[in-house]
């Protein structure tokens, strides 16, 4: 698996790029940027499916998701270079696994609201609650990306030896 990453790295100039003095920290900002994105729609859709902001409507919110996908679109371009360029340094970390597997629970969640939910959401009036279901997608969405944004920052300060990855 790393010599794969790696490889696609170096085939792509992903690796190139990376290791340039602007690199990192350019690619770096640019993740911050569509974290800034996804948490500041979908952050704020799912508080209002919480119940926090009564009088907003919940479709005029949902038409911010759309920004929230251009971040995500833009964190999971810029965690692939992260990654390929020193996968030694993500794949064997499990704050990275877990980030990992909290942004995969985020996703079932999401794909649950929109088969289940989505449509008698928009239709909720701007003042009246939603469903004890639409709560809990959004309590747990919420959840799933404060884990991932907190394990992403512990990725950088822990460091395990390579031996602690059970599937590796």
């Amino acid at each position: 698996m790393i010599d794969y990453l790696s490889a696609f790295s170096s085939s792509t100039g992903i690796y190139t790029i990376m290791n340039t003095p602007w690199g990192w920290p350019i690619v770096e900002s640019m993740h911050f940027l569509g974290l800034s994105l996804l948490i500041g729609t979908v952050g704020i859709f799912d508080l209002r499916l919480l119940g926090i902001g009564q009088g907003i409507a919940y479709s005029d919110l949902h038409k911010l998701v759309k920004i929230g996908v251009i971040g995500y679109a833009i964190n999971v371009t810029t965690g692939v270079m992260f990654l390929t360029t020193a996968p030694d340094q993500y794949i064997y970390n499990p704050a990275f696994q877990t980030k990992i597997l909290f942004m995969f629970i985020a996703g079932l969640n999401m794909v649950w609201f929109y088969q289940t939910t989505s449509a008698q959401v928009k239709k909720t009036a701007a003042l009246d609650n939603v469903t004890n279901r639409a709560k809990m997608i959004g309590g747990i969405s919420l959840l799933c990306w404060i884990i991932v944004i907190v394990c992403g920052r512990l990725i950088t300060y822990f460091r395990p030896p390579y031996h602690w990855c059970w599937f590796c």
